[in-house]
């Protein structure tokens, strides 16, 4: 590995998907107890924590701090080696910019040494297609600071399309309004969301029904997939793993060759989701 790449739980990776990427752990409040979660998605009780959700238990993110970042990079550059850390959206977190505070310490304590962050405008699968993009190119030999350019320029092409079963959910962070989120349930009204160019949240378009929003998503991979060689395809779920699946046979409708990985949606911005949550990730010609 010519750079040690970094990301967080926020990833949703799974252990077979994160080879050569140091996974840092989030923290959340449940019900006023601290839980640290590593990062493992696999090992994670999903069923049981959306069944919390829909029951009631009281979920609290929090930001990784400038603290953690340094406490995890400066052995990295001890070492003498460079890094890169992809972050989840700026728009959506402060941790980006705890992450910058650190790298810029760090910079003028390691003068020699190159540490990028990464604004991923995304969270999920969002963040962790760039993170197996950024050890890949690890492997390959790339320098930290080639490697930087290439990661940056693949932000926009970082697509992630998904829906909510519960517009409570977002209603509670402030992403629809409560009369939305009343109207919304009562009429079966389903939310096609995205995050966008500034890394924010945004309904892209509504329809009514389950089966008609899990349609509508794989609409939205045949118009903006690229073709490319890297066919990786990921679906992560709110503990709907059924939705998944079909969701999974619509897209190798449109490209049979799609590489598609299917796991439970992690619980660092699960919480803010909530139970069915059903998104899609994977490598468009545009957000």
């Amino acid at each position: 590995m010519s750079f040690v790449v970094f990301t967080d739980g926020s990833a949703n990776l799974p252990a077979k998907m994160s080879e050569g990427i140091t996974i840092l752990p989030c923290s959340y409040m449940l019900n006023g107890t601290e839980i640290v979660y590593e990062g493992d998605v696999e090992a994670f009780d999903a069923h049981s924590f959306y069944e919390g959700l829909k029951n009631g238990d009281k979920v609290k993110t929090s930001l990784l701090n400038t603290h953690l970042f340094m406490e995890h990079f400066r052995p990295v550059l001890e070492n003498g080696q460079d890094l890169v850390y992809i972050a989840m959206a700026a728009g959506i977190s402060g941790t980006y910019n705890a992450a910058m505070n650190a790298a810029d310490e760090l910079m003028e304590e390691f003068p020699d040494r190159f540490i990028h962050i990464v604004d991923s405008k995304g969270c999920g699968f969002g963040s962790g297609i760039l993170a197996i993009k950024a050890a890949k190119l690890s492997r390959e030999g790339k320098s930290c600071k080639e490697a930087a350019q290439i990661l940056d320029d693949a932000v926009p092409h970082a697509c992630q399309y998904f829906t909510v079963d519960d517009l409570n959910f977002l209603k509670n962070t402030g992403r629809v309004s409560g009369v939305t989120a009343s109207i919304g349930t009562i009429l079966n009204i389903k939310p096609i969301l995205f995050g966008d160019s500034t890394g924010h949240i945004i309904s892209c378009s509504k329809v009514r029904g389950r089966k008609n929003a899990i349609s509508a998503i794989a609409a939205k991979y045949s118009e903006k997939r690229m073709e490319t060689e890297d066919n990786i395809v990921c679906i992560s779920h709110g503990d709907c793993y059924d939705d998944a699946v079909k969701l999974s046979e619509l897209v190798k409708e449109v490209n049979p060759k799609a590489e598609i990985t299917i796991c439970q949606h992690e619980p660092f911005s699960g919480a803010h989701v909530g139970p069915g949550m059903l998104g899609l990730f994977f490598w468009g010609k545009e957000r």
